[in-house]
């Protein structure tokens, strides 16, 4: 069983920058994607940010192109997530999670569906 716990959320003016933190306590497999996933008020989750284990593949939805970078230490067991040039838009609960290479193939790496594995969540705030 894979334990994901997200930390450094917080409150930003737009413009700002965050750095989350997701601690995975478990064996990640050199096959399964970890990735963000986001959830404002009244929306559905969608996909920020996504990142092969083995380091050769990321994704990155349009709205956080050139301003997010996803990461991942080996080492340390860690998914990050660098935001820059915050917008009052990103404003949401952010998820980190995991999920096996097969069903990444079966679902679409975007696809909430096909990870299985979740953290709670970190709260970001931007302020206009």
């Amino acid at each position: 069983l894979l334990q994901l716990v997200e930390s450094g959320g917080g409150s930003v003016q737009a413009g700002g920058s965050l750095r989350l933190s997701c601690a995975a306590s478990g064996y990640v497999d050199n096959t399964y994607y970890m990735a963000w996933f986001r959830q404002a008020p009244g929306k559905e989750r969608e996909a920020v940010a996504s990142i092969k284990v083995s380091g050769d593949r990321t994704y990155y939805d349009d709205f956080v192109k050139g301003r997010f970078t996803i990461s991942r230490d080996n080492v340390k067991n860690t998914l990050s997530l660098q935001m820059n040039s915050l917008k009052p838009d990103d404003t949401a609960k952010y998820y980190c999670t995991a999920g096996m290479q097969r069903t990444i193939r079966d679902f679409g790496i975007n696809n909430q569906s096909a990870y299985t594995f979740w953290g709670q969540g970190t709260q970001v705030t931007v302020s206009s």
